[in-house]
């Protein structure tokens, strides 16, 4: 039996997916996989028995990546699982960045008790929450990964002129986008030409903390509508609370609450909703599972964050599976050890990604556990698994 630990509330989903050879559940002692949703492992106590961990969601920032990627841990990630969810509720950012629909709820509310004025004093009010629409407006997409294509392709279905901006751009993504997508090369040219701007950027503290700062923004037209469904750091809230106030912009809505940007007037927090729809926890879920489960079963790897992606179909009984450095010459020492052990390699595929890399080896026997030891102890080999 195979221990899956889950660190929050996960839906039910999995227990379609998990066959009987697993046991998922919060209590599970010494887990060989762990899936999460925002539960923070910084400080967590990782038994030595687990392999991977895999996030039913894209941000990892509650997850050591780079230390569980040392210790030969594999952290997922389920990107694009809620990107639809996300691209709803940025759409209805937009609605609210440019009519003041939530102010006309709370002055709405405000007017009970008034009896048969209510209908009056309505027609009487309602021009205090005049807005403009967002059809034929400019908005620039900052990123253009599974949610922010979404969102592009979206907004020109509604009508608006569209600018994309990522450097990072696939070809995957890229060939995804409407052709009405007009994607730029310079930032800046979303700042000074959009009306609406949106991001859709993974938070690395080092890369782009407080990228939306007091310079950024003053490159951007006068009264544009921020939406930041990202994340929270991305963007200096003491720099857009300026902003705001002075009206360089119309509204900043986000879907992370900050006790210092609560309650001001022309921002509005969401409380981080982006992905919380029963389809888009069901889809992260479920992908979360499939992707432990291959590579528990098979080594495969689809969708890591810290490990590079490597598929291959079995072609033997017998896999080994290798997480090493990437450095020079490694791959020729293991398949040197692996003969040495009279092992004879049927298929063989290695990914390398940044500092790390995987190689996973189908061979035509069995391998011993003595074997397996003598080539872990290569030097810049992490981890040898045998399946």
């Amino acid at each position: 039996m195979k221990n899956i630990l889950t660190l929050n509330a996960i839906s039910p989903v999995i227990n379609d997916i998990f066959d009987t050879s697993y046991n998922v559940a919060p209590d599970a002692e010494n887990p060989v996989g762990i899936i999460l949703r925002s539960f923070k492992m910084h400080d967590y106590p990782l038994s030595p028995s687990t392999i991977a961990v895999a996030r039913a969601g894209a941000g990892v920032n509650n997850i050591p990546v780079e230390d569980y990627a040392a210790r030969g841990v594999v952290v997922f990630n389920t990107p694009g699982a809620n990107a639809n969810a996300v691209k709803e509720l940025v759409i209805t950012a937009l609605l609210l960045g440019s009519r003041r629909i939530s102010d006309g709820i709370k002055w709405v509310d405000s007017l009970k008790g008034k009896g048969a004025e209510v209908g009056k004093l309505v027609e009487k009010g309602k021009a205090e929450f005049a807005g403009r629409e967002i059809y034929g407006k400019k908005i620039g997409v900052i990123g253009l990964g599974a949610i922010g294509a979404q969102v592009a392709n979206a907004a020109v279905v509604l009508g608006m002129e569209v600018l994309g901006y990522d450097p990072f751009l696939s070809v995957n993504s890229a060939l995804k986008l409407s052709r009405a997508v007009k994607v730029v090369k310079d930032l800046e040219d979303i700042f000074k030409n959009c009306d609406y701007i949106t991001i859709h950027i993974p938070y690395i503290a080092d890369q782009n903390k407080g990228m939306i700062n007091a310079g950024a923004l003053r490159k951007m037209k006068d009264g544009v509508v921020l939406v930041n469904l990202a994340r929270g750091e991305i963007v200096d809230n003491g720099d857009i609370i300026k902003a705001v106030e002075n009206g360089k912009v119309a509204r900043y809505i986000t879907d992370f609450p900050a006790d210092e940007i609560i309650g001001v007037k022309n921002i509005i927090c969401l409380p981080h909703l982006g992905a919380s729809t029963e389809e888009a926890e069901d889809n992260c879920a479920a992908m979360a599972a499939k992707e432990l489960i291959d590579y528990i079963e098979n080594g495969n790897i689809v969708n890591s964050v810290n490990y590079p992606n490597c598929v291959m179909p079995r072609t033997t009984d017998y896999r080994l599976v290798i997480l090493h450095k990437n450095v020079n010459n490694i791959l020729a020492q293991i398949t040197a050890s692996v003969a040495k052990e009279g092992i004879n390699i049927a298929n063989l595929s290695n990914q390398s990604k940044g500092s790390y890399a995987v190689t996973v080896l189908d061979v035509d026997q069995p391998v011993s556990q003595a074997a397996a030891v003598h080539i872990s102890k290569i030097s810049d080999i992490i981890k040898v698994r045998l399946i």
